[in-house]
């Protein structure tokens, strides 16, 4: 090939390449690692709940929870090095949620509204919840006295709060506040023996009907007390 024919030669035109967008530029915010850890360590829970739920503390095993989450094994042992604190870990996460809960409803308290309806409704919810079933199984099974007796503090420690948040709103509805703490101990305890219960005789209707009648006993206790 002559000089003249390569120098006659065009270049060869490219596609231009568009620049990438920034994660800024896109609208989205990256996430940082104290997130990320945040969302593995909540995705570890809620699949740990779900495993204790399905198959019991007996039968729990660490590797089920990490197939459920869809981790590995070594992330999950990041955040959870043993059984024990996993479990435990599960048990402060279910518990915080419902507490949070209980203490937005009773707040969320307005006048004129029915407080024993709503402390029957809270309490049925979380008594027939997968968190008051867990527990349960948890604190039948454990045999480690000095793991029962921490698991134990921790759920007076998220239950008690609950259950003064009723006993305030209670209260402030205009019920004695003798009255109110004797109702509220017979109605958790009659909504606890009701959950119970349902583990060999599970009759919702039933369940609504004797609650229904409860409500209207301790109505007239209640006015008849102020």
């Amino acid at each position: 090939m002559s000089l003249s024919e390569l120098t006659d030669q065009r270049p060869v035109k490219r596609p231009l390449r568009r620049p990438l967008k920034s994660t800024a530029a896109l609208g989205k915010k990256r996430r940082t690692q104290a997130e990320r850890s945040r969302e593995m360590r909540t995705r570890i829970l809620d699949a740990a709940v779900t495993v204790l739920r399905r198959k019991g503390y007996a039968q729990f095993r660490t590797a089920d929870v990490a197939k459920a989450a869809g981790v590995s094994r070594g992330a999950q042992l990041h955040h959870f090095a043993t059984k024990e604190k996993l479990v435990y870990a599960t048990m402060e996460h279910m518990f915080h949620n419902v507490l949070e809960t209980s203490r937005g409803r009773a707040r969320a308290l307005r006048k004129g509204q029915d407080p024993l309806e709503r402390v029957v409704a809270d309490a049925r919810e979380f008594f027939f919840s997968d968190s008051f079933f867990v527990a349960l199984d948890i604190g039948t099974s454990i045999t480690d006295a000095r793991v029962r007796r921490k698991h134990m503090v921790m759920v007076r420690g998220a239950r008690l709060p609950a259950e003064q948040a009723w006993l305030q709103a209670l209260v402030a509805s205009g019920v004695p506040e003798r009255v109110a703490d004797d109702v509220l101990w017979l109605t958790l305890g009659l909504v606890r023996g009701l959950a119970v219960r349902m583990l060999w005789q599970n009759e919702p209707a039933h369940f609504d009907r004797l609650l229904a009648l409860w409500r209207g006993i301790v109505g007239s206790y209640i006015e008849q007390s102020r």
